[in-house]
């Protein structure tokens, strides 16, 4: 029976997917790859420029260098080129490509020659490589060219074949970037007649390079590298295809390289060697130092730190982790937990009898590792060791700590005395590893040794006969105080480890807490600028810095979070714009513009950058560690999070308020439907029996007709302007024109206005006294008392009476509708000022429910409160609360006057 073909995974399907999608959808980079200068790679990639131009490409060329070779010069004839920027350098002005000109210019294609260029200091980038990425990044093809000398990864191997070391180099991940690499190959022999003709250096010149770089055996090795680093990079093309097309992978799956590294110069090639095997196995890879407790020299940290930065350019992952035990046992227990399945490690070739006196790594190793493959890599026997720091403390202490010492050791030696003759020797010498041990503890190495020293002193002065003096007869004795002193030595040391040990502990203690913290005061933070100002307090107090976050505008640019403008041409200002828009960190510390006094982080969530993080520290940077630096990039982290929480918190405000809008639209179209189809049909019918029966009509038939439609009309137009308002206010379109205005006033042109539905009816008005005054304005607050009246007149009876009062305190008047009806039950008064809403079981007459909400929306924009309440005597009350804004003018004196 047929196995039936395995399914392929969902998500592996998609990554397939997305993958190919990115790829087709980025800027494509093509790298015509040499083993040596002069085999035609500048030549060749004019070539194709031309043939690409003829195909209809806009090609610009970016910078080439013809090193005044005629024969590409020519082929320079036809296209554009792109002016070089100029600049000042120790006096002399040098030409450089213009990178921004390139952006500006946006061709479909640009050349430019020698990816491996080192940029003048002025340059916006380090290297050119780093110019080629901006223009990818911005959409432009790029045609560019690049010796196999100048691989990052292959440093080593060239110096060791050619005696030379390349200080111009292009990380492995920009050649593995390229989406198409041509290899430019000739002959040997071929290669050294163009350099004997003069077509690859000036004749002085070629006569110096044939003697040393281009001799024939390294050119022979060159070729071999080039040859196997193509052959690679298309066996990485092919491993890519496979997987796309869902082929089984043939080789062995899951391999994971792990590199043990240490200060020492050696740690570079070993890193280098790493991504060398690492790319042969197809591998992901990582490079460990172990810590043993042992402070570092500022140059050999130094060196480490470039062995991790070296490591994170060539793709690895760099850790520096403290050490818990042996070496071998935390290697071991790393690369277990990580999945590792190669470990590589560096030896340098001893003699055997100082393996068995000191012990070795590798046997250790060997014993632990189980299945996982050791590779172990000559190193240089001879090279600098790594010396350590020693502690701040000194190796003799001072005045105080070795009065405290000996203080230690006259106790012990008092002790002594006090029991000499009753116990042994040895149990006195055991006396004497108290004070050693004291000092230890409390004043560190320096301290145990001064003790030690002091108490083979005591020792042999009062103790060991002859009897207070320093001569010894029994030579026995000098091996206990050799011990003592050996005693007190490696008593130091080890409480000077556990010191150190216990100062790491607290450190990474504190930076757990300081995460803690941060992590605290970002999940209280509830919006943008909270979020912003509890991380500027967390990294300011972490690394005494000033932090300063940019945040985009609606166009896309950045501008400082606090609402400051950035000065014209200000250089934070635009590195800030660049990283936002490369995502990269930008300038001290980094690779971009190096000089400036400030680290640009970019703060990446899961759906892009969302603004950068500016650190500027006096006294220089403290994040060039990397400890700090991984804590630095751990709070910018945490700070993108919590930015995007508060994107989505925003955004999720934004959809429950457009979602509450359409249910009210939807809401409001359902509830008013009647109400509008109620008028308009009366106003229709009334009017059509108007026009089709004109004289059938009496006159007062006529005249009733009429009425009423008005009263449908005056209804239409009081749901319509109720609905308008209801918009304007929500909108927060609404300007309040504050005034004083009698109560007398108000409340009279209120009645006037509804003079028809108070025909009839009993309408009191109360005033506490005459020229009580409100503040506001008048056509609002008219709107109010006119729908409160409204609202009582639809929910009382006919000959019930509606009554008005106006009240007035020092800070505050009072407006009160009252009315005799059924009241509302107290369930409903929160809800009875809520848009639609009508009171269950209650006739509510011809209202849409949004009088009340009106009121409540006028009123609190007025920054008072409106209140119900049902009254003793029954029926319903509201009250209006409207503070005064500013002192009540006084009222006008009317002044006297004779009369004639």
């Amino acid at each position: 029976m047929e196995a039936l073909p395995e399914r392929p995974d969902p998500e592996e399907l998609l990554r397939r997917v997305e993958e190919q999608e990115a790829r087709a959808g980025r800027a494509r980079l093509k790298i015509f790859f040499g083993a040596a200068p002069g085999v035609g790679k500048t030549f060749a990639m004019l070539q194709d420029a031309r043939a690409r131009k003829a195909e209809g490409v806009d090609v610009v060329v970016g910078v080439v260098e013809t090193h005044r070779r005629a024969d590409t010069e020519a082929l320079l004839e036809g296209l554009e080129v792109l002016p070089r920027r100029p600049g000042a350098h120790r006096g002399i002005i040098l030409e450089e490509f213009d990178l921004d000109g390139a952006l500006a210019r946006r061709p479909g294609l640009v050349l430019v020659d020698e990816l491996a260029h080192t940029n003048t200091p002025w340059s916006r980038h380090a290297k050119r490589w780093q110019d080629v990425l901006e223009l990818l990044d911005a959409g432009i093809d790029v045609h560019t060219t690049v010796n196999v000398q100048h691989l990052e990864s292959l440093r080593e191997v060239v110096a060791q074949i050619t005696g030379v070391i390349v200080q111009e180099r292009v990380p492995d991940t920009v050649l593995e970037r390229a989406d198409e690499i041509e290899l430019v190959d000739i002959t040997v022999e071929e290669l050294q007649g163009r350099l004997q003709e003069g077509k690859v250096y000036v004749p002085d010149q070629a006569r110096h390079a044939v003697q040393r770089f281009f001799r024939r055996g390294n050119l022979l090795a060159l070729r071999e590298l080039a040859l196997r680093r193509t052959a690679d990079l298309v066996d990485a093309d092919m491993r890519r295809y496979r997987e796309s097309k869902g082929i089984q992978d043939t080789w062995a799956a899951g391999q994971r390289l792990m590199v043990a590294i240490t200060p020492r110069p050696s740690g570079e090639a070993l890193v280098r060697e790493a991504r060398r095997i690492a790319d042969a196995l197809g591998a992901p890879w990582m490079a460990v130092y172990v810590d043993a407790g042992n402070p570092l020299k500022p140059e050999d940290r130094e060196r480490l730190e470039s062995h991790l930065r070296l490591v994170e350019r060539l793709g690895g992952e760099g850790i520096a982790m403290p050490g818990h035990g042996t070496l071998a046992e935390d290697l071991v227990a790393l690369a277990r937990s990580r999945n590792v399945t190669q470990l590589l490690i560096g030896q340098a070739s001893r003699p055997a009898w100082w393996e068995r006196l000191r012990g070795g790594l590798l046997p250790e190793l060997a014993r632990s590792l189980g299945s996982i493959h050791l590779h172990v890599i000559p190193v240089a026997a001879r090279e600098t060791p790594v010396r350590f720091r020693r502690p701040p403390a000194p190796w003799w202490p001072g005045g105080a700590t070795l009065a405290l010492c000996a203080g230690y050791v006259t106790v012990a030696t008092l002790i002594g005395l006090a029991v000499f003759g009753r116990i042994e020797l040895a149990d006195i010498v055991m006396i004497f590893t108290v004070p050693i041990l004291v000092a230890a503890i409390r004043h560190g190495r320096s301290a145990a040794l001064a003790a030690s020293l002091l108490s083979v002193v005591a020792f042999d002065f009062f103790f060991i006969p002859p009897r207070f003096t320093f001569a010894v007869r029994d030579i026995r004795h000098m091996g206990t105080f050799f011990i003592m002193l050996g005693m007190g030595f490696v008593i130091g040391d080890l409480t000077e480890r556990l010191r150190q040990q216990a100062i790491r502990a607290q450190q990474r203690e504190l930076r757990t807490l300081a995460l803690y913290r941060l992590g605290e005061a970002l999940v209280r933070a509830g919006d943008t600028t909270d979020t912003l100002a509890s991380a500027v307090r967390a990294v300011e107090a972490q690394f005494q810095t000033q932090v300063t976050f940019y945040l985009p505008g609606p166009s896309g640019a950045l501008a400082p979070a606090d609402g400051a403008r950035p000065a014209e041409g200000d250089p934070a200002a635009s590195i800030a714009q660049w990283a936002f828009d490369h995502g990269q960190a930008a300038g001290q510390g980094t690779e971009v513009l190096p000089a400036s006094r400030a680290l640009f982080l970019p703060l990446k969530g899961s759906r892009g950058v969302l603004g950068v993080m500016a650190l500027a520290r006096e006294g220089g940077p403290l994040w060039q560690e990397p400890d700090h630096r991984h804590l630095l990039e751990s709070f910018a982290n945490q700070t993108a999070l919590a930015l995007e929480r508060a994107s989505y918190l925003t955004e999720a405000a934004a959809t429950r308020v457009r979602a509450e809008r359409e249910e009210l639209r939807s809401t409001l179209l359902s509830s008013i439907s009647h109400d509008l189809r109620t008028p308009l049909a009366g106003i229709t019918g009334s009017a059509t029996t108007l026009l089709e029966d004109p004289g059938v009509l009496t006159e007062p038939e006529r005249r009733s007709l009429l009425g009423a439609i008005q009263d449908e009309a005056w209804r239409l137009h009081r749901l319509v302007t109720n609905l308008l308002d209801l918009t304007r206010l929500e909108s927060g379109t609404v300007q309040l024109n504050r005034e004083w205005l009698p109560a007398e006033e108000l409340v009279g042109s209120a009645l006037a206005r509804l003079q028809r539905q108070t025909e009839g009816r009993d309408i009191r008005v109360d005033l506490d006294r005459p020229g009580i005054l409100l503040h506001g304005d008048s056509v609002l607050l008219e709107q109010v008392l006119i729908n409160l009246v409204e609202n009582a007149l639809r929910h009382s009876a006919p000959d019930g009476p509606v009554e008005i009062k106006v009240h007035q305190t020092a800070r505050a008047a009072a407006l009160v509708v009252g009315d005799r009806g059924p009241g509302i039950p107290e369930a409903y008064h929160e809800r009875i000022f809520e848009k639609l809403f009508r009171v269950p079981g209650q006739a509510s007459g011809p209202g849409a429910g949004l009088g009340l909400a009106i009121c409540q929306a006028i009123v609190r924009a007025h920054g008072g409160h409106i209140q119900v309440g049902n009254r003793p005597q029954g029926g319903a009350q509201f009250v209006v609360h409207l503070p005064y804004g500013a002192e009540p003018p006084a009222p006008p004196v009317e002044e006297e006057t004779d009369g004639a």
